[in-house]
């Protein structure tokens, strides 16, 4: 009983949904435990989550290829290149060369250059809210994304191209949300360097 005890308290705090405990007995402690599991993200539903937006950021790939194809064959995909620095006085520049060798690996013909400075959101989200709620400003009021953006929206790029989905949002519906904007509203997708599945948590 001790050890159920023990391994019940390590899930509480990185848990929010998955509970060991029983319904029977609830104390003042376990309904306090359950609030916390609610302001904490789910690392152990993650997994099924990242499976989802790797494939759909895939299928809009797929569909980027294939129009490509079928309009001219031999064109590269064009992708523009975004990166997000945590101060202003980090450079972006180790981001570019590893995005850059990226896109000759993969066959992209890489454009114009973006990048925001990561300020840091202090609104508490409420449990059970469908507001985003990442770590950083989201992208549609970073001005370097608004320029990804209307590129994109202006048919002078395919894509994007960026170090891992934390450049773009650490919250799964916030993230979600771009990628099917981009695929969805201007058939443009996604590259990471580093996948979903690999990338760390907040």
């Amino acid at each position: 009983m001790k050890t159920r005890r023990s391994l019940g308290d390590r899930f509480a705090v990185s848990s929010p949904r998955i509970s060991l405990m029983g319904s029977r007995d609830r104390t003042d402690t376990d309904t306090a435990r359950t609030q916390e599991w609610h302001r904490n993200p789910a690392p152990l539903e993650r997994p099924a989550r990242s499976g989802e937006l790797i494939r759909l950021r895939q299928q809009f790939r797929r569909e980027a290829t294939e129009r490509r194809d079928r309009r001219s064959g031999d064109r590269r995909l064009r992708v523009l290149a975004y990166s997000l620095v945590l101060s202003r006085s980090a450079r972006p520049d180790e981001d570019w060369n590893t995005l850059q060798i990226e896109a000759e690996q993969r066959g992209y013909a890489m454009g114009a250059r973006f990048h925001d400075v990561a300020v840091p959101v202090t609104t508490t989200c409420l449990p059970g809210s469908r507001a985003g709620c990442g770590v950083y400003t989201p992208p549609w009021k970073r001005p370097g994304w608004g320029e990804v953006e209307r590129l994109i929206r202006g048919g002078f790029a395919d894509g994007v191209i960026v170090l891992d989905r934390h450049n773009i949002s650490s919250d799964d519906d916030e993230y979600r949300a771009v990628v099917k904007e981009l695929g969805e509203r201007y058939q443009a997708f996604i590259h990471l360097v580093i996948p979903e599945e690999l990338s760390g948590p907040t």
